[in-house]
């Protein structure tokens, strides 16, 4: 039987990413989102309910979040579930279910310096550079489109 493992989630940075790096030199950051939901139960009142779900996320993807992110703004992420289990001091068994995340977009469109706009996958991108116009014959091509590459991406 094939097996799926994707989670999709908007909401809300609780706390600012936490950027760390394995012993071979692989960034890692964590991160808490807060996803809400809103309904009316059987009497037509407006609940509310907040979901925390931690995230990590891995490489080049960990570099950007942890540079343009900040407690308080909003993301999409795109990820898989992984089960972490541990032992604690008291020789407890515990678990954690995290989302690993293979991609994110930025939801706001801040225009502040902090803010670096788009998305960002941590798998290669297979887009094609960006071909410029026919030239109309016109010797003034200050207006021409000039092909651009993923490494022309500052993130």
């Amino acid at each position: 039987m094939p097996n799926l493992n994707k989670v999709m989630l908007m909401g809300n940075l609780t706390r600012d990413p936490e950027l760390r790096y394995t012993p071979n030199n692989t960034a890692v950051v964590g991160l808490g989102v807060a996803v809400n939901r809103r309904w009316r139960n059987q009497q037509g009142e407006q609940q509310d309910e907040t979901t925390f779900v931690d995230c990590d996320a891995f490489g080049r993807t960990a570099e950007v979040i942890n540079q343009y992110l900040k407690k308080g703004r909003p993301l999409f992420i795109e990820g898989r579930l992984k089960l972490d289990q541990w032992e604690d001091r008291d020789g407890n068994k515990r678990s954690k279910l995290k989302v690993v995340v293979d991609r994110f977009e930025f939801v706001d469109s801040r225009s502040d310096e902090s803010s670096g706009g788009g998305n960002y996958s941590r798998t290669p991108s297979t887009r094609q550079p960006v071909a410029a116009p026919v030239s109309s014959g016109s010797t003034d091509d200050s207006n021409a489109h000039v092909p651009i590459t993923d490494d022309d991406i500052p993130f």
